[in-house]
């Protein structure tokens, strides 16, 4: 079976056709990953088995990951490694917001999206490499528009700000899942306070969208999304992205059920009743997938 078919199940019952990524171009991914090694990069892609990785990869897209490809949280839902600073070399690499500049401009984009790791361990959160990057890819690339797929940054604004002075087009932060299921799905992380992030985004710089997504299928009901959707919401949010969570390892929490397609297209509806600009609603539906086309 292909690497983009595997899914780990445990009590969801078999992976349904929906949710099944079948197309595959080796030749673009191993052409693509050659280039990200050389210059010591990451994307969110690899590290988090996004199953979309294939068909991402063989249009020239991808995710960037910096402050390097060891994460301080242990989130139940990710398979990005994780680290400890006191037993491993966690030293940030000055070079990294040089070669994303330096490998997007190689693929081209016109639209970039940058993402990282959680930097618990560090003073501002690596808000400060966080924004060296946007503006290297800015100097390089001055018609890209660039998406900034933030962490909480543990709440501080003025690293939150940092980050948006440099001058991203969208700031994106991720709420993940509903309140209830945060101490199971995201311990280290608080909802209301991932809520005041996206609301002093969006306050501090108006002229920025704001995009936020969440997955399904952790053992949420719809009542609880549709009081996430009105969250984001009030928040001030511009755009949602909802999509199926997938078992990536067997050390990660197990799927608790598939949701249709037809459910994804009720929040699709739902969401879009709020007022968001648009809703991108779907079983493969990731928080970068195809964030060029949203609200396009």
């Amino acid at each position: 079976m292909s690497e983009n078919l595997v899914q780990l199940t445990a009590g969801a019952g078999r992976l349904p056709e929906w949710a099944r990524k079948s197309a595959t171009h080796f030749e673009s991914l191993n052409t693509l990953k050659r280039g990200l090694r050389e210059l010591n990069l990451h994307t969110v892609c690899e590290s988090a088995r996004c199953p979309n990785i294939h068909e991402c990869f063989h249009r020239g897209a991808a995710t960037f990951m910096i402050l390097g490809n060891l994460c301080t949280r242990g989130c139940g839902f990710c398979s990005v490694p994780k680290g400890n600073p006191r037993k491993v070399d966690m030293t940030l690499d000055p070079e990294e917001p040089a070669n994303v500049a330096r490998m997007a401009t190689a693929m081209a984009l016109q639209y970039v999206v940058i993402t990282s790791v959680n930097r618990d361990d560090l003073e501002d959160g690596g808000s400060r490499h966080f924004a060296a990057t946007v503006r290297a890819v800015r100097d390089a690339l001055p018609a890209a528009r660039v998406e900034v797929l933030t962490p909480d940054f543990c709440g501080d604004r003025d690293a939150v700000a940092r980050v948006l002075d440099a001058g991203p087009a969208v700031f994106n932060h991720n709420m993940e899942t509903v309140p209830r299921l945060y101490r199971r799905v995201r311990p280290q992380a608080n909802y209301r306070q991932s809520l005041e992030v996206l609301e002093f985004a969006r306050s501090y710089r108006s002229d920025v969208l704001t995009k936020s997504g969440f997955m399904v299928g952790l053992g949420e009901d719809s009542a609880e999304v549709h009081q996430l959707l009105r969250d984001l919401a009030a928040s001030g949010v511009h755009f949602a992205t909802i999509g199926q969570y997938l078992r990536p390892t067997r050390r990660n929490l197990p799927v608790a059920r598939y949701v249709t397609p037809e459910e994804f297209d009720s929040y699709r509806e739902f969401g879009m009743s709020l007022g968001f600009r648009d809703v991108f609603s779907g079983p493969l539906v990731r928080s970068s997938y195809m964030a060029d086309k949203l609200g396009a």
